[in-house]
């Protein structure tokens, strides 16, 4: 009950924030990055932990679709902010359905160490460059936006970003990993990243490289320990399949 009523509770003061953002006064922009970086982005994915009960639920493929499709009807009828959070809502309930298929956190392990290289060769020389540059209006149709206070500029993070954070939060809680500091070292890479693009003026960065780090480093240990459990559990098993064989 008090989970549900802390979503509730979310929902309304960030709906509010994202109606009268522009009416807020207008920082400089080191103080849009503390602000976004420290309150706004922590409260949307707070959000997503709130919502991790969720991950255990049946038919989340199908909750996942139905919610893009409101998401993409949303966007034609120019309801952003209602198309906004239906997309957050659509890519974590997809998250959680593709992590049911992951047998062991070794496999978010391995996830984790090889996604970020995609991603930053994607943004850098692949179609995520060349969406950004030559087709923003795509990007900002499969992105979640995060408006600046005071201003109508928005910071924006690919869907896919959503869905990996999703996607290791859903595998802290499944495999009993650290939940809470990775919900916060992860939200804050999102801040962080956005810290750097400011730094260097970049147009963007690939946000994917420090939620990795975001979901590893709080685990490292637990994560280390259950890859040695599970490689020992394997040989036992592979040992006895041999022993058992002709």
């Amino acid at each position: 009950m008090g989970r549900t009523a802390a979503l509730l509770g979310l929902c309304v003061g960030l709906g509010a924030y994202y109606v009268w953002s522009d009416s807020l006064p207008d920082l400089s922009s080191w103080g849009d990055v503390v602000f976004l970086g420290l309150l706004v982005i922590p409260a949307v994915f707070a959000l997503v932990y709130l919502a991790l009960p969720i991950r255990r639920a049946r038919h989340l493929l199908l909750w996942g679709a139905g919610i893009a499709l409101l998401a993409a009807a949303l966007e034609i009828l120019d309801f952003d902010v209602l198309a906004n959070f239906a997309k957050l809502a659509a890519v974590t309930l997809l998250a959680f359905w593709f992590l049911s298929f992951f047998e062991t956190a070794a496999w978010v392990t391995v996830v984790a160490l090889i996604i970020p290289w995609v991603d930053a060769i994607s943004v850098w020389r692949g179609p995520t460059k060349h969406i950004v540059t030559k087709q923003p209006e795509l990007f900002t149709t499969f992105s979640f936006a995060f408006p600046v206070p005071g201003e109508e500029n928005t910071a924006q993070l690919g869907l896919p970003d959503l869905m990996f954070f999703a996607l290791f939060l859903g595998a802290c809680d499944r495999w009993s990993l650290r939940t809470k500091l990775t919900w916060a070292t992860m939200a804050l890479s999102f801040g962080a990243t956005l810290a750097l693009t400011v730094a260097y003026d970049i147009g963007g960065l690939p946000a994917l490289p420090l939620l990795a780090l975001g979901f590893l480093m709080p685990n490292a240990d637990i994560l280390w320990r259950r890859l040695r459990a599970e490689n020992a559990w394997g040989s036992i098993r592979s040992e006895r399949s041999d022993a058992a064989g002709p």
